[in-house]
Parts: structure tokens; sequence; C-alpha cells
């Protein structure tokens, strides 16, 4: 362990992060930059002296669990979260899961824009969304939110595939997420809620099940697809995706040609809003 390096870096990434980064006001009195001491050593769930001492270069050896909240609460990369560890004299081992946390700037950026947008994480849970998004493809909140996610609704929804996406890019799409899922396992072997999605999946959707057997691991490159919506009709949408790679997450913007009849209806769209919408994918 080495105690003085480990201070310092941790003093570091605990000046980089701003309140608002971290779900907390800024107030008015904030001497130094970053976050107080003992704002980190709640969100970490630890105590004020226990965390003070650690930034001191006087603290005991951390736990693997302490570590963890550290590198939670200072929202570290994983190259970040691993050279923690290395410095309290771990091997840093995989991350718990996949974060859930969404960053308040890509939320601000989420509410401003006239496109659907949503955030999904590497299981594709939706995250974050805007009304657009909640239009086009469902009212997410009114759903629970174990059933946010791309997956369950495009293979366990029971809705037909023809009323919803081109049958080719339709096929695409399932074969290029599920390689894109098993990369996920390997990155989070630990995560429970993963592996109960895929269990799922097999044993709902026979198509899922068929592909999954073919072991192929890949990233989700495309997502471009035709939508058949119940109240605007066909919407050919071309989507484009942004990650955020200390996030494992990622941006999904539906756009269409402007001036073309599906942009046309996803301005349609921005009127009509949520009502009387069926879920759909």
């Amino acid at each position: 362990m080495d105690r003085a390096q480990l201070a310092d870096f941790l003093r570091i990434r605990r000046e980089r992060l701003r309140p608002e980064d971290a779900g907390l006001p800024a107030g008015l009195r904030r001497r130094t930059p970053g976050l107080r001491r003992e704002e980190v050593a709640s969100l970490a769930t630890m105590s004020t002296d226990y965390y003070t001492r650690l930034e001191q270069a006087r603290g005991p050896h951390p736990s693997r669990a302490v570590l963890t909240g550290l590198a939670r609460a200072l929202q570290l990369s994983t190259a970040e979260r691993d050279h923690l560890f290395r410095l309290a004299g771990e091997q840093p081992g995989p991350p718990p899961g996949p974060p859930t946390d969404v960053r308040p700037g890509v939320l601000r950026m989420l509410a401003r824009l006239d496109v659907p947008g949503l955030v999904l994480d590497a299981k594709y849970d939706v995250l974050a969304w805007n009304p657009l998004a909640a239009a086009l493809i469902t009212d997410f909140s009114a759903i629970p939110t174990r059933d946010r996610n791309l997956l369950r609704l495009r293979f366990l929804s029971g809705t037909t595939q023809s009323d919803l996406f081109g049958e080719e890019q339709t096929a695409e799409f399932a074969r290029e997420a599920a390689a894109d899922l098993r990369a996920a396992t390997s990155r989070y072997p630990d995560d429970k809620s993963l592996r109960a999605l895929v269990t799922d999946l097999r044993a709902g959707s026979e198509e899922f099940a068929r592909i999954w057997t073919l072991h192929e691991v890949g990233t989700q490159q495309t997502m471009c697809q035709t939508l058949h919506h119940p109240l605007v009709g066909r919407i050919d949408v071309v989507c484009e995706v942004l990650l955020i790679p200390e996030r494992d997450q990622r941006v999904i913007l539906y756009t269409a040609e402007h001036g073309s009849p599906s942009d046309q209806a996803l301005r349609l769209l921005e009127v009509i809003g949520t009502q009387s919408l069926t879920s759909q994918t």
C-alpha cells in the first residue's frame, strides 16, 4: 500500500468533482474547489474521520468494499478505479455492475434536445429519456423500472415484430444487441441483474436463445430502424450512438432526414406526446 500516493490521488480526485456532479448543492461558502471531505465520506458510506485519515496518509489498509465505495463516490473511470485499488495494494477485479447514475450534464443535454434521446447502460436499461423518446418508443415512466430495458421490450413484450420494424433491420439489431450483451457479461461477471436479464431473454424468446448460442461478441454500432408508430405511421430513423466510456453508457439519438415525411412525423410527435400510446420498441 502506497499511503502517500493514495492520499494524493484521493485529494486530487475529490477536488476535481463539482458538487453538482454528485447531486449536491453548491452552497455559497466553499473555500476550496471540489467536494468537502465529509461529502465524499457520506457518498462512500464511511466516517469522515476514516476518510480524512486516508487523505492524510495515516489511515489503515482500506478493504475492497471501502475502495469500491470511494470509486463510486469520486465517480472514477474504470482505469482510475483500477489505479485506486493498486495504490491500496489490491488487485482491481471486475467492477460490481454497470453504473446507473447519469451525469447531470448529460441529463441537461438530453432535456434540451429537439430529437428523441435515451441514455442506456451496458445491459440496455433505459436510465434517462426525454419526452420525444417517450412519445416515439413508450412512456417509460408508466412501466416498472425492471422493464425499462430495450431488450426486454424488443424480445419479451409480445409485440409483433412486423408491427414495429422492417424484417432485415430487426434481425440485424437483435444479433448485434445479443453480441453486445455477451460482451457485457464478461465485463460484469458478478452482476446479478445482468445474469437475470440473460436468463429471462433465453427463456422467453426462442429468437434470442437461438442467437445467444452463436456466442458472438461485439459492440452495438447501428440502431437504425423503421418504426411503425400507432398514431403517425412509418418513421425511418437514423440512430446516432454517443459513447460515455467512463460510465459504460451510451446516448441514443433518433434522427430523420430534414424535411422528410419521417422528420415531419417526429415533429408531430412533439405535439401528440405520449397520449394514447401503446408500448413499443
